[in-house]
């Protein structure tokens, strides 16, 4: 038949089917980024060897990097790239989260380059322009660069302005070129001005990415789609109905080998100002006009913003330091006992507050954040507790195993929704008990939960900031936390606790002062 003779059968589309050719893009479906690299350095590094190279490799063995993707790594060591390659070969058999396939890595390896050189060295910067020129003519990764500072905060400044001079930091024309910084952003509202200030003195505030790895979790996210999807939750979300608000994250491991990294900074510093407090900013925020990133940072910072300790910080504050003791059946020694920590260190590794968030939905509801490690579990939740029925037609003696109702968020390690309520107990007698509805992750859904460097690292690849903190937001955490660092610095030394609990006594008197309780995760 020739292409004039061609006929078309038209028939009346169902109602309320709609053309997807028409659509900008089906939100379910997946992005892959145009063509571009990331350059790591502290490729020699744990956060490289078993997050960052893991993910990627994972991204392109689900499909989502662009066939002509480059991964080059900079640093001291006398390699070649062939050398680096091992490296990332043998990160990702130990740690990607997907099954290794051959011809996945194979395709990976043709794009992997490697620079030696040092943060203040001009020539190793230009080896490394001269490298991305080539992968640019060689790969075709058009000029976009991502720069992954996988190195201390005190670097950041000269490799930064190492990149400005070569002209990485800013290219021409519809180029891109970002920056991702890791945690800590500063140790006080101070420092991280200053760090801000020296990072958007190169790259512009759009083209920072500050990765809280937290936010790339996929329960985070589900606060979202849990408080905003659903009818059922968000009528309840205020301080008509909810009690007290509290955000855990536990950890059951020890500080030995970290005292370089973590002695001087402490459990608030290292969790709170980040990590929890970005956890109650989703869940104290307002409904967004929608989730563009701009929208959801803007009620990110109102939150923070109406946010303060509560007084007197004596009183509604806690800190301790782990003791030797067991964690299950192992005899674990103190933090002033490991390894590199000073016998006189009163840096803690346990930290609780109170705060109160002053708006019209949350005014009177306390916001009870805890971290710690060496504590019974590993855990990290968000539990939503809720005020008791003003009227119980009971007896005592047939709810007095009933406690509050509670909608907990389980971040780590069993990723789920807990909802617990009363439940009569079978038999003929009315007795009341608390009981448990249960989603998990695992259960409802087949395919596994990414890890959130994959989320992180394809957002940024992507320039989608909507999990990335803003300037404004990192600095609002630091005003909330720096008065109880400096309280802190002024009242003496933290309180003992035995490895294996759930911190010192000082944190359970803070709590019962405000007539409630910490949850057993």
């Amino acid at each position: 038949m020739s292409p004039q003779n061609t006929s078309v059968e038209i028939t009346a589309a169902p109602a309320g089917w709609r053309n997807p050719l028409r659509d900008k893009r089906d939100k379910r479906m997946p992005r892959i980024p145009g063509p571009c690299g990331v350059v790591i350095f502290g490729v020699t590094g744990d956060l490289a060897r078993k997050k960052l190279m893991p993910a990627i490799y994972d991204l392109a063995n689900r499909g989502l990097l662009p066939a002509n993707f480059a991964l080059v790594g900079f640093a001291r060591r006398d390699w070649a790239d062939e050398d680096f390659g091992k490296l990332v070969c043998e990160a990702v058999r130990q740690h990607a989260r997907t099954p290794y396939r051959q011809e996945v890595w194979d395709r990976l390896a043709e794009g992997i380059r490697f620079v030696q050189g040092t943060f203040d060295d001009e020539k190793s910067f230009g080896r490394l322009a001269e490298t991305l020129e080539k992968l640019d003519a060689e790969r075709g990764t058009g000029g976009n660069h991502a720069f992954y500072l996988s190195i201390p905060p005190k670097a950041f400044q000269t490799v930064c302005e190492q990149l400005q001079k070569t002209g990485l930091a800013r290219p021409q024309q519809d180029r891109w070129s970002r920056v991702v910084i890791e945690k800590p952003f500063g140790h006080d509202l101070q420092s991280a001005q200053e760090l801000n200030a020296v990072v958007n003195s190169v790259f512009p505030e759009e083209s920072v990415f500050r990765i809280d790895h937290y936010l790339g979790k996929e329960t985070v996210q589900n606060i979202l789609a849990l408080r905003f999807a659903n009818e059922l939750y968000e009528p309840v979300w205020n301080n008509n109905y909810v009690d007290h608000v509290q955000i855990t994250m536990a950890e059951d491991i020890g500080l030995g080998g970290r005292a370089g990294y973590y002695d001087g900074v402490g459990a608030a510093r290292d969790v709170i100002q980040n990590h929890l407090l970005q956890l109650m900013a989703l869940t104290a925020m307002e409904e967004p006009v929608n989730f563009s990133p701009h929208e959801l940072q803007a009620e990110k910072i109102k939150v923070l913003s109406a946010t303060q300790p509560m007084l007197p910080l004596d009183q509604t504050t806690a800190r301790g330091q782990y003791t030797a003791g067991w964690q299950g059946s192992e005899k674990v020694p103190g933090l002033l006992e490991e390894e590199g920590f000073s016998k006189d260190s009163i840096t803690e590794t346990f930290a609780a507050i109170a705060l109160e968030v002053d708006t019209r939905r949350w005014a009177g509801v306390p916001f009870f954040l805890r971290t710690g490690k060496r504590l019974g579990r590993r855990v990290t939740e968000i539990a939503l507790v809720f005020k008791r029925a003003p009227h119980l037609p009971f007896d005592t003696t047939m709810t007095e195993e009933l406690g509050k109702n509670a909608l907990v968020l389980r971040v780590q390690p069993d990723e789920g929704i807990t909802l617990r309520f009363g439940s009569k107990v079978p038999g003929s007698q009315m007795e009341v008990r608390d009981v448990n509805m249960d989603f998990s992750y695992s259960s409802a859904f087949a395919e596994d939960s990414p890890e959130a460097y994959e989320r992180l690292i394809l957002d940024m690849l992507l320039g989608e900031p909507s999990l990335f903190p803003v300037n404004r937001e990192v600095e609002l955490s630091w005003e909330i936390l720096d008065p109880v660092l400096e309280h802190w610095a002024e009242h003496g030394k933290p309180d003992p606790y035995e490895s294996g609990t759930w911190g010192p006594d000082s944190a359970f008197d803070m709590i019962h002062r405000m007539g409630r309780e910490w949850r057993r995760p």
